[in-house]
């Protein structure tokens, strides 16, 4: 993972506590994962602090997961109330022409 990545992900996994009250259990893991972690530390940072931005960040990624599925069961709950459905190909055409939109832009 670039440096950079790795900031902008340690920034929005970053949790506010006022004091650390609680641990973790002890994770044995084998000497090649070990190893693989400790090569991805960035200068200045502990093998405590990446586990726990993993911890973090995928704290937060399993609830906007969550979030995702719920959207999607509401808007399914929502579609087979009011039968109204957009086909495979009206939104397919729909993203080609963001695309087209976007790549022009870019020109």
């Amino acid at each position: 993972m670039q440096k950079d990545s790795a900031m902008n992900i340690r920034a929005k996994a970053s949790v506010k506590t006022a004091a650390k009250t609680s641990t973790f259990p002890p994770l044995r893991v084998n000497e090649e994962l070990r190893s693989a972690a400790e090569a991805a530390l960035i200068e200045g940072e502990t093998l405590s602090a990446f586990v726990l931005e993993a911890i973090q960040y995928n704290i937060q990624r399993r609830a906007m997961q969550q979030e995702f599925v719920a959207r999607g069961l509401a808007a399914r709950d929502d579609a087979r109330r009011t039968g109204k459905y957009v086909s495979a190909e009206a939104v397919l055409a729909g993203l080609d022409k963001t695309l087209a939109r976007k790549a022009a832009a870019r020109k």
